[in-house]
């Protein structure tokens, strides 16, 4: 337990995951989200003091290049100071980014009615410089604290996100169903007197199998890794269903290196042995094919079915985990289909390339 007191009490960092609450402000995006809703602040302003058929163009262009400035200089600074400010307290990181929007708002205005006195007439419609310096310092503090408590609110957000979808990740990549290890350690062990090396290598296989399931959850993997993990889970389920279980790859081979989510596909593989081949008495093949088109990749995997069975409870968990996954990742540029007849599964992956870092 750590002491309470006083003197050992630590602060926290703005930022506990390593990325200051306020986004990169540098980036061409919000810059370019910042002026559209600074001009758009502007717009009502200027629409709420003067009738349409006598808007004041003059007071929006005008009002315009003051506003673009302040918000312009106010986010590069902001920029600049995200190294700063990710290694101090939230309330000093809070205070330090609203003291620059105060500052460059105030300090602009002190020049904006020096050098160009008009100004303060146009859009204030009075000569009295030191109350329009004033309001616009109050409106920076007021607007100011919006936007920094919203940026607050969805770094929050998205940390509970991350949090939730590690927690999913660590669900998935903990749970290899308890009836595919009783089955693979009876299948080991029957081969050990017979067949030494295959238990031996099935141990090996298994060993591997598992370790990639405890692997640190924010390892990017590959398309070769994640075949690699099919391939061992196969391996292993051949041993229990014999000339059952048969595999029909259709891999696009250039699409190897590319990043894949770890513990995505292999699931999927499970599921088809599980929900589709050892359930039929005959067994059956189970088709994986992994491709590149139009710069996504597609990864589908399908096979036979009974008729009398239908989608399961554990069926439909693997495949809403990943379901969320993908979402999580890539958004709605992701998509998971299943497509179901009476004898036949089907279930296809696809996310954009390029994507994962």
């Amino acid at each position: 337990m750590q002491p309470t007191n006083g003197r050992n009490t630590q602060v926290q960092p703005a930022s506990v995951s390593g990325e200051f609450f306020v986004p990169d402000l540098c980036g061409p995006r919000p810059v370019f989200v910042m002026v559209m809703l600074a001009e758009l602040l502007l717009l009502v302003h200027v629409l709420a003091g003067s009738s349409l058929p006598h808007f004041d163009w003059n007071l929006l262009a005008i009002g315009s290049l003051f506003a673009q400035w302040v918000v312009l200089l106010s986010a590069a600074l902001l920029c600049l100071s995200r190294a700063l400010f990710s290694r101090v307290s939230l309330f000093l990181a809070a205070s330090g980014c609203l003291f620059i929007i105060v500052t460059v708002t105030g300090l602009s205005s002190y020049l904006a009615q020096q050098f160009y006195p008009a100004f303060v007439g146009v859009s204030y419609g009075a000569q009295d410089s030191g109350w329009w310096v004033l309001r616009n310092i109050v409106l920076a503090i007021i607007l100011g604290g919006i936007v920094l408590r919203y940026f607050y609110m969805q770094q929050q957000l998205q940390l509970r996100e991350q949090s939730e979808l590690q927690a999913r990740l660590d669900s998935l990549r903990s749970r290899i169903r308890p009836h595919f290890l009783f089955n693979t350690m009876n299948s080991i062990a029957s081969l050990i007197a017979t067949q030494p090396e295959a238990a031996e290598k099935a141990v090996e296989d298994l060993s591997e199998l598992f370790r990639a399931s405890l692997q640190e959850i924010n390892r990017v993997g590959s398309v070769a890794d994640e075949l690699r993990l099919c391939e061992l889970y196969l391996g292993i389920e051949q041993l229990r269903l014999g000339g059952r279980l048969t595999v029909d790859w259709q891999l696009d081979h250039s699409v190897h290196h590319e990043s894949m989510p770890s513990l995505i596909l292999q699931p999927l593989v499970e599921n088809a042995v599980y929900h589709g081949i050892s359930q039929l008495p005959a067994g059956g093949a189970v088709g994986i094919t992994v491709q590149s088109v139009k710069g996504f990749l597609l990864a589908e995997v399908d096979n036979p079915v009974p008729s009398h069975v239908s989608d399961s409870q554990g069926h439909r968990m693997a495949l809403d985990n990943i379901e969320q996954r993908l979402e999580a990742l890539f958004g709605q540029e992701a998509s998971l289909e299943v497509t179901s007849t009476p004898t036949q599964y089907r279930v296809k992956l696809r996310y954009p390339l390029g994507q994962m870092t």
